[in-house]
């Protein structure tokens, strides 16, 4: 078994940054006048359930917190498939790009919430 000494070691983490890191690349394609509105909350959501991963590791010496941030991480992951949705919908990515992309996060997806429901493996003792 490999032992976890980071949130990066998490491949939830991991699967997660690497798909955030692609839509990055991917809305360089967007039109200009999605800068401000779709680029920017595509991709301030994708990173937010990187970012929400690793506050809950800092946390899980609380159960509650650490379930708290892996419930806001997963609330990010949400907010990103709707981002998605809107960037086929509007045809900045097609729909090849947009399956392969929800397919990692329903991965993602599936991965939070199996920590969230055995948070009790990863939060440390206090004792």
């Amino acid at each position: 078994m490999v032992q976890i000494n980071s949130f990066q070691d998490l491949i939830v983490y991991q699967k997660a940054y690497k798909t955030s890191m692609e839509i990055f690349y991917l809305t360089h394609t967007f039109p200009k006048e999605e800068k401000y509105s779709l680029t920017d909350q595509i991709r301030r959501s994708s990173r937010s359930v990187c970012s929400g991963i690793s506050e809950a590791w800092a946390k899980r010496i609380y159960p509650k917190s650490f379930v708290n941030k892996l419930t806001d991480s997963l609330g990010e992951e949400y907010e990103t498939e709707t981002w998605l949705n809107y960037s086929k919908d509007c045809k900045y990515i097609d729909e090849k790009t947009f399956e392969e992309l929800m397919d990692r996060y329903n991965e993602v997806r599936r991965m939070l919430i199996s920590m969230i429901n055995n948070s009790d493996k990863f939060c440390k003792n206090r004792s």
